[in-house]
């Protein structure tokens, strides 16, 4: 399996951010901002304009020849399926959503005098439904809403990354399928650290820009990071 991770565009929480240092004001579930959409048509301009139609290449460490991608999952947060949706489209291929794939912390609101954070819904069926009708959802998402619990806590990641790489070795694991994994920064820490087997990863250790693709191999035993936070695809200037 070819694993890729690829980060969602800019979303109006990261652009607040950028021109404050500052989450007050920041949205529960955001979408894209102007920047992020750019990011997410170049980023599927990219994954389609690469080998359709070529020859695929020997090991092709850097996707010359294509990516040649067979599934493609996305967190259920906005800003990841807007990101999502783009390449499905460009690429023709099904969109799964996948509920465990969301941001580290889950959707919540910090309440300002308590500091303390309470979960709510996130988006649910209907308005998937209507925003992104080809997407398949996961079974169990009704009028709740895809959150509906509380805030996660730092010590609830690192195993739900554990449990992430479970099934997407059981899926994918001893099959040559090409992976594209939507998610998120924050995320993307507690998998790195679960693929490598490294500690808890309570620290932001491996960077992540808007838009970024990562690449690793699994060919068991042997587990190959191929690259990291790939961007060569964005203009300088909308690189975040």
């Amino acid at each position: 399996m070819q694993l890729y991770y690829i980060r969602h565009g800019q979303s109006g929480n990261n652009l607040l951010w950028d021109q404050t240092g500052s989450n007050n004001g920041r949205s529960v579930d955001p979408e894209l901002s102007p920047v992020g959409q750019q990011q997410a048509a170049l980023l599927a301009e990219f994954l389609k304009s690469h080998g359709v139609g070529g020859e695929k290449r020997g090991e092709d460490n850097q996707n010359q020849a294509g990516f040649w991608l067979t599934h493609l999952y996305s967190s259920l947060m906005v800003r990841a399926v807007s990101t999502a949706q783009p390449v499905a489209r460009a690429l023709g291929l099904p969109l799964v959503g996948w509920k465990e794939l969301h941001e580290a912390g889950g959707i919540y609101r910090e309440e300002k005098l308590t500091g303390e954070y309470t979960g709510l819904p996130g988006m649910n069926r209907a308005y998937f439904e209507q925003h992104c009708p080809e997407m398949v959802l996961p079974d169990d998402l009704g009028a709740e809403g895809c959150w509906s619990r509380p805030h996660e806590s730092r010590e609830e990641r690192y195993p739900r990354a554990k449990q992430v790489l479970f099934d997407l070795l059981r899926r994918h694991g001893q099959t040559a399928d090409r992976v594209a994994l939507i998610s998120h920064g924050g995320f993307y820490q507690y998998l790195m650290g679960a693929i490598l087997g490294l500690p808890d990863m309570m620290n932001n250790s491996f960077l992540l820009n808007n838009a970024a693709i990562s690449r690793i191999d699994f060919n068991p035993p042997v587990v190959t990071v191929v690259y990291l936070n790939r961007v060569d695809f964005l203009p300088s200037e909308i690189i975040t």
